[in-house]
């Protein structure tokens, strides 16, 4: 008998929550959704486990205010954040505050169940996440010391000119180096490689 996997997924829209429902059910997770995070809150321990997937800009208790209270409870449910575009540092406080990824909108379909595939492996085998992140911090080795920068001022939010201002360097300069990171640490776009950095816990301080 296969155990089920739920996702719960929180988010404020309507149309969100049915698109969202339809395609997790199709990819065969056990959907239940909740039209804000003191919905989910109230639902509490009758919950089995499963991942939680939450908008992070919401009425009321917002997808942080959410990510506070269950890391004051403990609770043992990987977190993903979904965010808009601009929200990075955003998803950056996200990861600090316990939220195991975070997933930029628009998202494909594809790199939504993935992400939470990845969640659901994560927390079934700890030993592997381990292993993923030391060979992503063994990228982040090979990094010279300007591309360390650069990658500092990604994870931070920071466009690339506002880094070139930073080190006084041009902006086409910086896309240079921006390319170098993505290419060494193996990154396809920017979500990702920020991704990468805060699971490697790099940049948690």
């Amino acid at each position: 008998m296969s155990l089920k996997r739920y996702v719960y997924v929180i988010d404020d829209d309507t149309a969100m929550r049915d698109s969202l429902a339809f395609l997790l059910s199709s990819a065969g997770f056990d959907v239940v959704v909740f039209k804000s995070a003191a919905e989910f809150l109230l639902a509490g321990t009758d919950l089995d486990f499963g991942c939680v997937l939450s908008d992070v800009r919401m009425p009321g208790i917002d997808g942080m205010d959410l990510l506070r209270r269950l890391k004051a409870d403990a609770s043992p449910l990987p977190v993903i954040i979904m965010t808009g575009h601009g929200d990075i540092p955003l998803a950056v406080e996200a990861i600090k505050l316990g939220a195991l990824d975070f997933i930029e909108k628009p998202f494909e379909d594809e790199r939504l169940i993935e992400t939470i595939e990845a969640a659901f492996r994560q927390c079934q085998d700890p030993l592997k996440n381990d292993a993923t992140a030391i060979d992503i911090a063994s990228r982040v080795a090979s990094l010279s010391q300007r591309e360390r920068q650069v990658l500092d001022g990604l994870v931070a939010g920071l466009s690339n000119k506002q880094i070139a201002r930073e080190y006084n360097i041009s902006p086409r300069t910086i896309e240079v180096y921006r390319a170098n990171v993505m290419t060494k640490m193996q990154a396809h776009n920017l979500s990702e490689l920020i991704r990468m950095a805060l699971r490697a816990g790099i940049l948690n301080d």
